[in-house]
């Protein structure tokens, strides 16, 4: 999908009252998506395993 259509589906799927801000988010939010999406095609993905161990690690656990 091209910028300017992520660009106008976002625009589509706003509320009437949504602020510039509202947007950048929602955009923002798709594009950090498509990059770990990306990278896991690419191979760059972390185990599970390694994740929980991290979380809980940083949980104090």
């Amino acid at each position: 999908m091209s910028a300017k259509q992520v660009l106008l589906e976002v625009a589509e799927k706003l509320p009437p009252d949504a602020t510039i801000s509202d947007a950048i988010y929602e955009l923002e939010f798709r594009q950090g998506v498509q990059q770990g999406l990306d990278e896991l095609d690419r191979g760059e993905g972390i185990p599970i395993e390694e994740v929980k161990a991290k979380i809980a690690q940083w949980a104090g656990k």
